[in-house]
């Protein structure tokens, strides 16, 4: 059997912990995820002083992510006392000089704050995950079951951050569909990992972790150009996703809530279906009430991190950027793409300012996120925008090119085929 990633949990003597060394020096694996299991959730000591040169020395190195709670890592820095997300980033950093690729600081225990802050640290990056803290007792067992679906993500091949975003959402469910059951005296109750086999929401595909070569051709909608044309909202998104659209951005300025929730409902169906994400332009309130795979927000909508908080983790969450300090505060934010433009003029926004071809090579240069370029492009000069090729830059975003036409399909197919030519990306 090839195992492709080791998941440590608590690891009692200094013996066992050299035993599990040697063994995975002599064969090798694709990843090592370390909880290092050294105080439970509930306070208990669970490893010895003894331990703590030996993890820092010869297991800590070999680690693709270590995932301590705020009492572990203290452990491990002989101490530290960590009370803030600055304290938490400080930490993060001192224990990554140790040896491990990445290190996640659980801030389950962080006092006074209002949300469950872990943060990730690559030794480049920072990543600030936040998501609203469930109120239970329930919590027994939530730092094992983090660690091991951190370790599920990456054996199936995703990379560390969606593992880790995906892992923090999957807890955070389960808590929430456990936090009122009631078995047991002590402190502590255990949480039901088992609620996807419970609940109706199974009915339902589960989201896969933002990919961003869905980027590559972005078909974003507009009520008054279907109304234009005869043609419902349903029947727009399924036509470009029948030409080749990897994504979808709902639109729809001019719709009723209520009207503009069922319509994202059925459009939503459609792009399950296909494996096609559908965001939502603005309304963060359609995008949870539908269960949308993510929200699009402007500069002057709710920032990133609010729609962060409110979202979760694993969400998709993309930022209209014009400049490189807009693009800074958007990966700031929490932020899982940004949106570059208007490239060339566009009738689609009132007083919309173009930034050109050097100002979204500028932007994409800057920018820390995937880029998809949005603004007047169409199969005329889609790759001339691709062709400033840096490495970041996605895709393209569309709008009049693809909706305000008499049809859909066959103009998202043909400017699915222009992307192509380019070279930039692949279906």
């Amino acid at each position: 059997m090839q195992v492709d990633v080791v998941k440590t949990g608590m690891l009692p003597s200094v013996g066992i912990v050299k035993t599990l060394c040697k063994t995975l020096r002599e064969f090798p694996v694709h990843a090592l995820v370390v909880d290092p299991v050294m105080v439970s959730t509930s306070g208990d000591v669970l490893a010895g002083p003894s331990i703590l040169s030996t993890f820092r020395e010869e297991l800590l190195p070999m680690a693709d992510i270590i995932t301590p709670n705020l009492k572990e890592a203290s452990a491990l820095l002989n101490g530290m006392q960590l009370e803030t997300v600055d304290d938490m980033r400080s930490a993060a950093r001192l224990l990554h000089n140790m040896g491990p690729k990445n290190v996640l600081v659980k801030g389950g225990d962080l006092p006074d704050s209002s949300d469950a802050v872990d943060i990730l640290y690559n030794g480049h990056n920072f990543y600030e995950l936040r998501s609203p803290r469930i109120r239970t007792r329930n919590t027994h067992g939530t730092g094992c079951s983090l660690a091991s679906s951190i370790a599920a993500e990456v054996a199936k091949g995703y990379p560390m951050l969606s593992a880790v975003k995906v892992a923090k959402r999957f807890v955070e469910t389960a808590l929430d569909y456990s936090k009122e059951i009631d078995i047991g005296n002590g402190p502590q109750g255990p949480f039901d990992h088992l609620l996807r086999l419970k609940s109706h929401s199974q009915a339902c595909h589960r989201q896969q972790p933002f990919d961003p070569s869905d980027l590559f051709l972005y078909a974003v909608t507009d009520s008054r150009m279907n109304k234009r044309w005869g043609r419902s909202i349903i029947d727009a998104v399924k036509a470009a996703i029948d030409g080749g659209a990897t994504i979808i951005q709902l639109r729809e300025k001019d719709a009723e809530t209520k009207d503009f929730m069922e319509s994202a409902k059925a459009c939503l169906r459609i792009c399950r279906l296909h494996g096609v994400p559908l965001l939502i332009n603005d309304r963060v309130d359609v995008a949870i009430a539908c269960d949308a795979d993510g929200v699009h927000v402007g500069q002057s909508d709710m920032p990133a991190r609010v729609a962060r908080t409110l979202l979760g983790p694993e969400k998709i969450i993309g930022v209209s950027c014009k400049t490189p300090e807009q693009a800074e505060q958007a990966w700031v934010d929490g932020a899982d793409y940004i949106g570059c433009g208007g490239v060339y003029p566009t009738n689609t926004k009132e007083n919309n300012i173009t930034v050109g071809l050097n100002g979204l090579k500028t932007v994409c240069m800057a920018s820390k996120l995937p880029v998809v370029a949005i603004g007047g492009i169409g199969v005329s000069n889609a790759r001339a925008v691709m062709e400033i090729r840096t490495s970041n830059l996605k895709g393209v975003a569309v709008v009049s090119a693809l909706f305000d036409r008499e049809c859909v399909q066959t103009e998202t197919r043909q400017l699915h085929e222009v992307l192509l030519g380019s070279n930039i990306g692949s279906t």
